[in-house]
C-alpha cells in the first residue's frame, strides 16, 4: 500500500526480522566409524552390493542424496576419476572427483547387480535402482543409510547428510583448503558447510594451508613477502586436487593406510 501511495509510511519497515539459525552438526563420523558403517552391507546379494556402492559414493564425494539419485551412467568418467552432477542445488552443474575405490564398487554393481534390478519398463540410464527397477527418492535413500547406521552400532544418528558432514570434516582435518571443500560440495558461499566445519576445528584453522605452511614457513608465520604466500596457496590447492584424483580410495582417502579397492564385506 505504501508503494501505491495509499499510505505515507510502511508500518512494517521497523520490524526486525528473526535471523535464520546456523546450528553446528550434532554428529560427525570418524574415518573408522564411516568404514564400520560401509562394511555392514552384505555384498553377496544384488541389493547389498548396490547399497555398498551407494555408501562408498556418499563417502567418496559428499554429494547430496538427490544428486546421487539422479546420477546417470554417462555422468561417471572412470578414466578421469570424476563424476558430473547435473542440475544440482540451484540448478547448477559441477564436476567433482571420485575415488578409485568407490569407482571399483560402482563398476562391480553395474556388472553384477544392476542387470538383475532392471525390470521390463525400460532403462533411462539411472545408475542406482530400487528393487522395483526405479530411481530412488529422498526418503528411500535416507532410510537405506539410516538402517546401516543403526546396524553399525556407532552410537550416532543421521542419514545421508551425515556422510556429507563427515567428508567436509575429514577433508578439512587433512589439510584441504576450505574453498576446495566449498566447490566440491556445491556451495555458492562459504557460510554453510565450510564455515561450520572451520568453527568445529578452530584449533586447526592456522593449518588450513597444509603443505604451504611447510613449504613457505616465513609466509605462514606472517613474515616474508606476500607473493610467496599467494603462490603457496595456489600450489596447495593444485597439490590437494591431485591427491584427491590419485587417491587409492575416496576423496578423503589421503590416509597412507587406505587399503584401496577390496571386495570383502
Amino acid at each position: 500500500m505504501a508503494r501505491q501511495n495509499l499510505l505515507l509510511h510502511n508500518p512494517a519497515s521497523e520490524i526486525v526480522l528473526p535471523r535464520m539459525e546456523h546450528r553446528l552438526p550434532k554428529y560427525v563420523l570418524t574415518a573408522e566409524e564411516a568404514e564400520q558403517i560401509i562394511q555392514q552391507a552384505v555384498v553377496t546379494d544384488p541389493e547389498g552390493l548396490r547399497d555398498r556402492a551407494i555408501l562408498e559414493t556418499f563417502y567418496s564425494t559428499g554429494m547430496r542424496r538427490m544428486e546421487l539419485a539422479n546420477v546417470k551412467i554417462y555422468d561417471i568418467d572412470a578414466d578421469r576419476t570424476t563424476l558430473t552432477i547435473r542440475q544440482g542445488k540451484g540448478r547448477k552443474d559441477r564436476v567433482i572427483p571420485i575415488g578409485e575405490r568407490a569407482l571399483a564398487w560402482i563398476d562391480k554393481y553395474m556388472r553384477e547387480s544392476r542387470p538383475q534390478l532392471l525390470t521390463g519398463g525400460g532403462d533411462d540410464g539411472t545408475v542406482f535402482l530400487t528393487h522395483m527397477g526405479e530411481p530412488f527418492d529422498r526418503k528411500q535413500l535416507t532410510s537405506l543409510v539410516r538402517r546401516y547406521l543403526i546396524d553399525s552400532k556407532v552410537g550416532k544418528m543421521g542419514g545421508c547428510h551425515l556422510f556429507r558432514h563427515t567428508v567436509a570434516t575429514l577433508m578439512l582435518e587433512n589439510g584441504a583448503d576450505i574453498r576446495v571443500i566449498q566447490e566440491m560440495l556445491g556451495h555458492a558461499k562459504l557460510t554453510t558447510h565450510g564455515a561450520v566445519h572451520a568453527r568445529i576445528h578452530q584449533p586447526a584453522a592456522p593449518g588450513l594451508l597444509g603443505h604451504a605452511s611447510r613449504r613457505a614457513p616465513e609466509a605462514a608465520r606472517g613474515g616474508g613477502n606476500h607473493g610467496a604466500r599467494r603462490r603457496s596457496r595456489g600450489r596447495t590447492a593444485r597439490h590437494f586436487s591431485r591427491r584427491i584424483r590419485r587417491g587409492p580410495g575416496r576423496c578423503v582417502a589421503t590416509f597412507p593406510t587406505n587399503p584401496g579397492p577390496r571386495w570383502s564385506a
